[in-house]
């Protein structure tokens, strides 16, 4: 038996999920919202990734969805690659009608819920990310404590949907440069979030100045270290007694390129060096760069140089 959402009264067996009911499961009982939404949407994202600091990342393929999602630990963004769908959102006796469609972005806070009507299969990539990071994020960055964020529903933001594409974009290559680009992502999109879609947000304060010399040579001699080593943005600003917020905008003061950025050359410079100087396949210097495979080193490596290794050393000999 089906029913339009449009046509739809308030249904019989929909949770209260009035204002003053939105949040009345303790948080340390609520789900995590990888968890809600594998529940929700009967199945497995296509891609995923997850860090403990940097929060989760998924690109979901799902069927049509008619039920409710309950409060989650997360707070969780969408944004639609590509395609135009209508949906319903309902909470309580509230009802909002909804585009999903490229540049527009979806944000459930931590503790909502309400109920999905979307009539079409979907494309969609999610982020959860833990209030406890945007607690950090508004600390480092010299904000005041964030307040609750807004919920949005196909809500026009081409500046974090274009973040949550690149976030997407990254799942799967190089470990060591896919956590770290993760990693600095989470602080962005957090950052975005208390700027443009946080109840109360205030001015991010500037940093003046790059890192000291000593500083610099420490960081870089780490992200030049074996593929083994940690070069997360968490050890990198640990060791440079800053916090991950401070540490990102000094270094690209002192460099001129983000610390993933810089690492990507990094490793864009060894390939070069491998593949003009010694006979090792495209498949061996891929795995000691520490790619997941050759596929994965070689769309890389054309992404930057606009050819495949093989056609780059062919042509450099």
């Amino acid at each position: 038996m089906s029913c339009k959402p449009a046509r739809c009264g308030p249904s019989h067996n929909l949770p209260d999920t009035s204002e003053t009911h939105i949040r009345d499961s303790p948080p340390g009982e609520r789900p995590h919202a990888d968890a809600e939404m594998m529940r929700v949407l009967k199945s497995a994202p296509v891609r995923m990734a997850s860090d403990p600091s940097s929060g989760v990342i998924a690109y979901w393929k799902h069927d049509a969805l008619h039920d409710v999602v309950a409060p989650m630990a997360d707070h969780v963004l969408m944004t639609f690659p590509s395609g135009a769908l209508r949906f319903e959102r309902r909470a309580g006796r509230s009802v909002v009608l909804g585009t999903a469609r490229p540049g527009t972005i979806t944000v459930i806070p931590a503790g909502s819920t309400s109920r999905w009507d979307i009539p079409r299969p979907l494309s969609v990539i999610h982020f959860y990310l833990r209030h406890r990071t945007l607690e950090r994020v508004a600390l480092e960055a010299g904000t005041a404590a964030p307040g609750d964020l807004r919920e949005r529903s196909a809500h026009p933001d081409a500046v974090t949907s274009r973040l949550l594409l690149s976030a997407a974009d990254v799942l799967g290559g190089n470990a060591a440069l896919d956590a770290l680009f993760r990693q600095q992502m989470t602080d962005l999109l957090a950052t975005r979030l208390l700027v443009a879609h946080a109840g109360s947000p205030a001015p991010i304060q500037s940093v003046i100045g790059g890192l000291s010399p000593a500083t610099l040579g420490r960081a870089i001699e780490r992200l030049r270290s074996d593929v083994d080593a940690d070069v997360s943005l968490a050890a990198l600003a640990s060791d440079a007694g800053l916090s991950r917020f401070h540490f990102c905008r000094a270094f690209k003061e002192s460099t001129g390129l983000s610390p993933h950025a810089w690492l990507r050359q990094h490793r864009l410079e060894q390939a070069m060096k491998m593949l003009s100087d010694t006979d090792e396949s495209v498949a061996s210097i891929a795995a000691a760069l520490g790619y997941a495979s050759q596929t994965a080193f070689a769309a890389a490596f054309r992404k930057l140089t606009g050819e495949t290794p093989s056609d780059w050393r062919k042509r450099m000999r």
